[in-house]
């Protein structure tokens, strides 16, 4: 990518977006272009046609997507797999209609089957069935690739598709209501250790900058205890407290650090094309995207004990299991991305604790 040329990030504002800015703004690409949602409605073909038309941008990372957790994903599975097929192909096609030279589009490992074989490399695409919970927002990514591909053989486009493993950083969301599980555990634990030390004025700041359900620090202390309990974070008879994690704690994620992942993608970008993505002999071109993550995991027991020495918790852990387990293993293999020229270098334990001082700068 040439310093100067107009890069558009669709999807600057969340936990993807906002590290690709960062990144390429720290290796000296000044021109590049954003747009917020109330500014430019990506599902909406017209807006999107004109956007292009105005700015031309030259290299586009389409890192914009509806996402949510476990719940969220079975619940609003229509808007899942609309507001995703929209986005993705009003953005692909603009492109090509447009000239962009280079466009990287992020999915999610989600893509893989259920029971995929781990770890997960690139070719097990389509070799069995989705986890049901997410299949809707999985379907959408797995057309976000065959859309890339399909533009790339049919029109000498230079789309390339990645699939980052479970992301977490600076903008992730820390709102119990909404968040994923590692930035959950982050704050489930912060707040168990303010409690179990009696530590109010950590609650009630935390609680002013985050409410639960509204319930800020200046609520009674009984409506913060009430909440509090409510999303598994509870001081027993004896005093002592428990976090609550849902699920048998045995199921294994990888975690990557979000401005790592942002390093990878641009990477890729500058040095890599679609043609680098396939084996030179390969008659048929498919499973081209390429798989960024540490293809290391870690059980979220584990990840939860790591979190509580690095914060301090003295409690306990309770675990619910009536809440799914999910996939029990889901590790990528990164060979390709290795291969390619780009390994990770922040491990889980680093991550953590990069990730609760961001916390509690916040």
């Amino acid at each position: 990518m040439e310093v100067g040329a107009k890069i558009y990030v669709a999807g600057h504002r969340g936990l993807v977006g906002s590290a690709l800015i960062n990144n390429l703004k720290s290796k000296g690409y000044t021109n590049i272009v954003t747009r917020t949602h109330s500014e430019l409605d990506l599902t909406n073909t017209f807006e999107v046609a004109e956007f292009f038309e105005k700015e031309k941008p030259k290299y586009v990372f389409l890192a914009a997507a509806k996402v949510g957790g476990i719940v969220a994903n079975n619940t609003y599975r229509a808007e899942f797999i609309y507001e995703n097929l929209m986005i993705q192909n009003n953005v692909v096609h603009q492109s090509y209609l447009h000239g962009v030279k280079k466009l990287l589009f992020l999915g999610s490992t989600c893509i893989y089957p259920k029971h995929c074989p781990q770890p997960m490399r690139e070719d097990y695409l389509l070799t069995d069935v989705l986890e049901y919970t997410n299949e809707p927002y999985a379907i959408a990514k797995i057309a976000g690739i065959k859309l890339c591909e399909s533009y790339n053989l049919q029109y000498g486009t230079n789309f390339i598709s990645v699939m980052p493993t479970n992301l977490y950083g600076p903008n992730d969301n820390f709102d119990l209501e909404r968040s994923h599980v590692l930035p959950a555990l982050i704050r489930k634990i912060h707040l168990g250790k303010a409690l179990e030390k009696d530590d109010w004025d950590t609650l009630n700041q935390d609680l002013d900058r985050l409410p639960i359900e509204n319930i800020s620090g200046t609520a009674s202390e009984g409506a913060k205890l009430k909440i509090l309990e409510k999303y598994g974070v509870q001081r027993n008879q004896d005093g002592a407290v428990t976090v609550e994690i849902w699920g048998s704690g045995k199921p294994k994620r990888e975690f990557l650090w979000s401005e790592e992942m942002a390093d990878a993608c641009v990477f890729i970008m500058q040095e890599r094309d679609f043609s680098d993505t396939y084996g030179e002999n390969q008659k048929e071109i498919r499973n081209t995207h390429i798989n960024i993550g540490t293809g290391v995991d870690i059980s979220i027991g584990d990840l939860a004990n790591e979190i509580k020495e690095q914060i301090g918790f003295k409690g306990a852990f309770s675990f619910n299991t009536d809440k799914p387990d999910g996939t029990m293993v889901k590790r990528t293999d990164v060979t390709k991305l290795n291969r390619l020229g780009w390994k990770h270098s922040i491990d889980i334990s680093d991550g953590i604790g990069l990730m609760y001082e961001y916390y509690l700068a916040q």
